[in-house]
């Protein structure tokens, strides 16, 4: 069978982010055929303004959505501020969406999972990205779903996620966005 590429997300900015260290997790995690590159350019993104949205794009946001493209699927950690995403990670979707209806996001499969210290994990964060996957058309994988709550508790001082049954999620999470490619895959070629 051969490697799909996963481009991993997160989506904070924060240097000892427990969602930074859910993205090496599923680096570190992943299924033999999934091949995770994390992406570090969130904090080059400049904030969204239609005026700049023209060709061509500020470099950073061309690199963004080249790789977007050049992915197989998308794995996105997102923590939870305010009852939503990070306006940083909103921002750089934002960029990605356009041109709306034939954007890099279009028809891309998605996994999302979420790490934080509250015990409700990042339920209405995740919940909040599916939303805006609706309008992308982007395939988000559904189960299982994956919340680390009281994250202080599942990952170590180095950042290892060490919660065993966290750790059989991400991998089902990844493994079944890796079925979600092949299924958009045969459906695009007409295998199906």
């Amino acid at each position: 069978m051969p490697e799909l590429k996963i481009l991993a997300i997160s989506g904070s900015l924060r240097s000892e982010s427990f969602n930074s260290a859910l993205v090496r997790a599923a680096q570190k995690h992943a299924p033999g055929d999934l091949n995770i590159e994390i992406y570090e350019g969130l904090r080059d993104i400049p904030l969204y303004d239609e005026d700049l949205d023209v060709e061509p794009a500020p470099a950073a946001v061309a690199d963004l959505r080249r790789r977007i493209i050049e992915a197989d699927g998308l794995f996105i950690a997102t923590p939870e501020y305010n009852y939503g995403i990070p306006g940083v990670l909103k921002n750089a979707l934002d960029w990605a969406s356009r041109p709306a209806f034939d954007s890099s996001l279009t028809g891309k499969p998605i996994a999302i999972a979420g790490a934080a210290p509250t015990n409700f994990g990042t339920v209405r964060a995740q919940l909040a990205l599916r939303q805006m996957f609706l309008w992308t058309d982007s395939k988000v994988v559904t189960k299982p779903e994956l919340q680390i709550f009281r994250a202080h508790e599942r990952f170590d001082e180095a950042g290892n996620l060490t919660d065993e049954t966290a750790v059989e999620i991400l991998q089902q999470l990844l493994d079944t966005l890796g079925t979600k490619i092949r299924e958009t895959r045969a459906l695009a070629n007409g295998t199906v």
